[in-house]
């Protein structure tokens, strides 16, 4: 179920042989017979297969996947493409707009920004269709923990990108003497205008790379 390319490999591997993470495989092996589950199995992993633990520039959290038909494809924020823009990412889009002069692409497909080092984590990894949530506690908070965890070690800093409390929690460990951790209210319709609009995440994640002498993130999306 979980094949991993890249670095991330020997760096999760010990996580794949503890209990818990059996216990997680054996309920999601069960969830995926009996259930519609998002994302499709085979790309659970997806975040961590197109940005490699080296190459992570940026680590933007998200909670849980979207659990509408062909919506999640194992990237948060992100959608597959030909599936409307869904309201938290247009509030991104648009808080890009106003912070980099940004077009708005006709898509909500991320993986270009994926594939420059922005890792697009969730903290939970799937979910039953129509029912958001329903995997939280199942086990992967640990395991995303035990990610983070690991980026925090990290010598070379990143940008961590925590929008909303369950984002700003998961993330308070996180060593902000070294690495940059920038907050603001989640980009739901529901608290965007609490602060995440214009909150310039995006060209502060950006002014923080260049500081440290690497690329910054092209953030506009071809259509």
């Amino acid at each position: 179920m979980f094949h991993i390319h890249n670095d991330w490999k020997e760096i999760v591997q010990p996580e794949f042989h503890k209990a818990y993470f059996k216990e997680l495989q054996q309920t999601l092996e069960r969830e995926y017979a009996e259930q519609t589950i998002y994302p499709a199995q085979s790309d659970i992993l997806n975040a961590l297969n197109a940005t490699s633990y080296a190459e992570t520039k940026v680590v933007l959290l998200g909670q849980d996947p979207y659990h509408g038909p062909n919506q999640a494809h194992g990237f948060s924020f992100s959608v597959q493409e030909g599936v409307p823009i869904p309201p938290s990412l247009k509030n991104m889009y648009k808080e890009l707009q106003t912070d980099v002069g940004f077009e708005m692409p006709n898509h909500g497909h991320l993986h270009a920004w994926a594939k420059q080092g922005v890792l697009l984590l969730n903290t939970v990894l799937t979910v039953q269709e129509k029912r958001a949530h329903s995997h939280k506690g199942i086990g992967w908070e640990r395991f995303t923990d035990y990610l983070i965890e690991q980026l925090n070690k990290r010598q070379e800093p990143m940008v961590f990108l925590l929008w909303g409390r369950p984002a700003q929690q998961k993330g308070k460990d996180i060593d902000s003497s070294k690495h940059c951790v920038l907050t603001a209210p989640h980009p739901s319709p529901l608290s965007a205008y609490r602060g995440f609009f214009g909150c310039q995440h995006f060209s502060k994640a950006n002014d923080f790379l260049r500081a440290q002498g690497y690329t910054p993130i092209n953030w506009q999306l071809p259509n």
